[in-house]
């Protein structure tokens, strides 16, 4: 599920030499088709976390110690079998994998919550204003941002203020949603920026079994500092968690965790922006949810300028190459 053919077959030593990304134009099939898959993934995700009855902070554990579980098992069948010929991962490599686990249950740990505090439209599309971070942080490591690149920034984030002054009106519960929403976003930024630069050198399974093992580590300590309930769901609850951990986890970030060995993080974040419509979608069709027309628009502007910053970034990398 998480691990193709290809990273099986790859001979002793070149796990830390994985081939060199594209930026989009010349993937072959069978890469779009698993990058739509965990688009599928990632829109269900939101939906699925709103409607789960649950503490946000337990639904975020949840997720992240089911997969650290399945991920692990089949790593170790794997390894039994003789198949990862990769090599071990070092102290630096456990370090960054660690990283990544933090940034990720900071994101999951702000996120889940603004689903139940403001539209899962909103929150998903606040969210997904990653790339405009990532850009900063890329900008913060000495790498130079495009000028179109600004301008797409400048253009989400006029975006993000039209949907925060919907939610302002609506109430100061739905604005800190939008907050939460924006400070997850950030958080996934260097998440994937740090996961770009160790999965160079690890296999997916590995890096995946150490940030999600990471991650759940983080969250259950912050639901036993809050008291979040653990146990004790309904049936049905425990369903949805269920669910949300393979369309979330398993299918959505799993799949895109694989995609940055061999893909450019500028396409994985174009393909990526397809979550907001499908979660919104989602959410109109099954929780009822239908904010706002200006709401809508609101979304839309943050889209086009993250498509700008985007775009603008991979133009950026291709001079470069």
């Amino acid at each position: 599920m998480i691990d193709d053919q290809a990273e099986e077959a790859r001979p002793p030593g070149v796990a830390a030499r994985l081939p060199a990304r594209s930026t989009g134009g010349s993937l072959p099939p069978a890469e779009w088709v698993l990058l739509t898959v965990a688009v599928v993934g990632i829109s269900l995700a939101a939906p699925l976390a709103a409607a789960a009855a649950a503490p946000p902070l337990a639904i975020a554990f949840w997720r992240n110690a089911a997969a650290s579980a399945i991920v692990l098992t089949r790593v170790s069948n794997r390894r039994g079998a003789g198949r990862t010929r990769g090599r071990r991962p070092g102290r630096s490599d456990v370090l960054y994998c660690v990283l990544a686990g933090l940034f990720l249950a900071a994101h999951f740990g702000m996120w889940i919550p603004s689903l139940t505090m403001t539209s899962v439209a909103t929150s998903t599309a606040l969210m997904c204003t990653t790339p405009l971070w990532a850009g900063l942080i890329a900008r913060a490591r000495g790498r130079g941002v495009p000028k179109g690149g600004w301008a797409g920034m400048l253009v989400a984030i006029s975006g993000v203020l039209v949907v925060s002054s919907v939610d302002v009106g609506v109430s100061a519960r739905a604005l800190a949603g939008d907050a939460l929403a924006l400070a997850s976003g950030v958080c996934l930024a260097a998440y994937l920026s740090v996961g770009e630069h160790v999965r160079q050198r690890l296999d997916t399974g590995t890096y995946t079994l150490i940030c999600y093992a990471s991650a759940a580590a983080v969250l259950l300590a912050a639901c036993l500092f809050t008291g979040s309930e653990l146990v004790g769901y309904a049936a049905g609850t425990w369903v949805t968690l269920a669910a949300l951990t393979v369309a979330g986890q398993l299918l959505g970030h799993s799949l895109l965790n694989r995609s940055l060995g061999v893909v450019s993080g500028a396409t994985v974040a174009v393909i990526s922006l397809l979550e907001v419509p499908g979660a919104a979608l989602l959410a109109a069709l099954w929780l009822g949810q239908v904010p706002p027309l200006e709401t809508y628009l609101g979304v839309l502007v943050v889209l086009a300028g993250v498509f700008v910053v985007v775009r603008a970034d991979a133009s950026g990398r291709k001079r470069e190459a």
